[in-house]
């Protein structure tokens, strides 16, 4: 199931947008790590800071639920944030899970690798 499904069609372009600029931008396609937020949102900027250190291995797109075009993902999350997907699937919530975003992003790379 694609992250954009029951979404607006603008966030599917701009999806494959991101897409695009990833792969012109290099040979290897970044995975996309979906941060579902609003503001205020501590555990939010909490679980950014988290992911530093990780940020040349994904490509972070923020979605901010509280917008119109995001109602049907304010419903689903309203009181889980921060919550992630990794390429489209659910990956965690409320906090950054290290072993569990490491695990997932050493898969695709190994996918990616030909592996």
């Amino acid at each position: 199931m694609l992250w954009f499904q029951g979404n607006s069609m603008q966030r599917a372009k701009y999806c494959f947008q991101l897409f695009l600029r990833n792969l012109s931008a290099s040979k290897t396609v970044l995975p996309v790590l979906t941060l579902f937020t609003k503001e205020p949102c501590p555990l939010c900027d909490e679980a950014k800071e988290v992911l530093e250190p990780y940020k040349n291995r994904f490509v972070l797109q923020e979605v901010d639920i509280t917008l119109p075009e995001n109602s049907v993902w304010y419903e689903r999350y309203k009181f889980d944030i921060p919550v992630f997907h990794l390429n489209g699937q659910f990956l965690m919530m409320h906090r950054v899970n290290i072993s569990k975003l490491e695990k997932q992003l050493q898969k695709l790379e190994q996918q990616g690798a030909g592996g």
